[in-house]
């Protein structure tokens, strides 16, 4: 019995906690060499249209478990913006999403001889949340005919600093407030806002070393419920040429008094750039009370980088 009310309400938490918007990235999704899915900031740093393929499959072992699929791709748009944009597609039992979000950055150089630049980027979103009726009980509530659905739109903002081989990134997403008149307010909270933090250094003992360590953290707020995560990350990159294999670890956890420190999950990754092809590969290991119904998540990129253009500006390398 037990089993049976625990999986319904692992299935309806992350609703609540969403509030019926996707909250991207998910998971280690960023670490994928793919950091403009998390930040508009990114849009146009690189010398090709970079495009990645993503696909989260969270829960494994759990029926209805939630699924995401995203496309990103950005591209330079001159020598000092970027443009870009992110599909999604997410299903949650019963519970669909779609939408995308349309970024723009805009990258200066504050001393080129020290390779310090600064970044701004905007992102315009929309989302679509519904509930497919299709699989309901057709003896159940004879009102519902037909499927129930919202749309939402909104703006994420963010700045990202570069020193050399330092990153620092500070955003915020949702900033505007959802409209709830349509729904119960006790459980639909109007306040989408999260901030979210992202630094780290990719360190070579030599200019010319093949082999390059980046330690990396991630900070996320959530002002609904002053909810927040932390991850720590560890990548190691070996380098041939212009292509490279890496191998890494990510490390999650709750910010809260009884949580901190106590992992929600580890997860190894492993991925490679080989000429203009992009694989990367990560399996979430869960250390919480859902370890006794799955094993994990799998989260899937490829991608390609096509038609490399080369910039004036070192603000885009």
């Amino acid at each position: 019995m037990r089993k049976i009310l625990l999986i319904p309400l692992l299935l309806l938490a992350p609703i609540f906690a969403g509030a019926q918007e996707l909250t991207i990235p998910q998971l280690s999704q960023y670490l994928a060499d793919n950091p403009f899915v998390m930040s508009p900031t990114y849009a146009g740093i690189g010398d090709h249209i970079k495009i990645r393929l993503n696909g989260l499959s969270q829960w494994v072992g759990i029926k209805d478990a939630p699924n995401t699929q995203t496309l990103a791709a950005d591209m330079r748009w001159g020598d000092r913006s970027g443009i870009g944009m992110v599909l999604y597609n997410d299903s949650n039992g019963h519970t669909k999403q779609q939408g995308a979000k349309l970024s723009f950055a805009h990258h200066l150089t504050i001393d080129r001889y020290s390779d310090q630049f600064l970044s701004f980027g905007a992102s315009y979103v929309f989302n679509q949340f519904r509930i497919d009726i299709d699989e309901f009980d057709p003896n159940g509530d004879q009102g519902i005919t037909d499927d129930r659905r919202t749309t939402n739109h909104n703006f994420d903002v963010g700045v990202l600093y570069r020193s050399g081989a330092f990153y620092l990134s500070l955003n915020a997403a949702n900033i505007l407030e959802k409209d709830i008149s349509q729904f119960d307010p006790t459980f639909e909270p109007n306040k989408l806002r999260n901030y979210y933090v992202y630094t780290g250094y990719r360190y070579k003992r030599k200019k010319n070393d093949r082999l390059e360590i980046e330690p990396s953290a991630l900070f996320q707020y959530f002002e609904s419920d002053g909810r927040s995560v932390t991850d720590l990350n560890l990548k190691f990159r070996w380098y041939d040429f212009d292509d490279y294999y890496y191998a890494g670890i990510n490390y999650r956890f709750l910010n809260d008094a009884e949580q901190i420190g106590r992992p929600l999950y580890l997860a190894p990754l492993v991925g490679l750039k080989k000429k203009n092809f992009y694989f990367g590969y990560s399996y979430q290991i869960i250390l919480n009370e859902i370890l006794g119904y799955s094993t994990g998540t799998h989260v899937l990129t490829v991608g390609m980088d096509l038609f490399q253009g080369l910039s004036n500006c070192r603000c885009t390398y």
